[in-house]
């Protein structure tokens, strides 16, 4: 009787399509950055209790000097931002990439004096296209030539 047991688990149709689909339709490990400005230890263990109740969420960071926190697991970055948002503060994706990394970090609205220090606010710099021309400013100033600049 045992191996009819075991031959018949292979044969049953107990899954259904449903179920199959909601298998099959895991989200994908990301990690999501939130800006939340958070003034206490209360307001931090209220967003970090919120993070964590979320389904399929692995680990939850909280660097309240940066009012930064970093969600890792299999979430959906905006679900996460509603679920943070239900505590009552001010939640926004994390604005910020590193110095280091934007070719002209003064650009417009690049330069945020409430980014943490060696971050610049994440916009489109303001590039010259490619293949334009160099303006020449050296050869408007130059030693051969002491009369080409002349202020009138």
């Amino acid at each position: 009787m045992g191996a009819l047991d075991y031959l018949s688990n292979f044969c049953s149709v107990t899954e259904t399509k449903r179920t199959l689909l909601r298998r099959n339709r895991r989200k994908p490990f990301q990690t999501v950055e939130l800006k939340v400005k958070m003034d206490c230890d209360g307001c931090e263990r209220r967003v970090r209790h919120a993070a964590q109740s979320i389904k399929g969420v692995t680990s939850v960071e909280v660097i309240r000097k940066q009012s930064r926190v970093i969600i890792t697991g299999h979430i959906e970055p905006h679900k996460v931002l509603k679920k943070v948002k239900s505590t009552g503060k001010r939640v926004e994706f994390w604005p910020y990439v590193p110095y280091n990394l934007v070719s002209y970090p003064y650009a417009a609205q690049a330069y945020d004096k409430r980014a943490p220090s060696g971050f610049v606010r994440n916009v489109t710099q303001a590039l010259p296209p490619p293949g334009a021309a160099d303006e020449q400013y050296v050869s408007m100033f130059s030693d051969d030539n002491p009369n080409a600049c002349s202020i009138m």
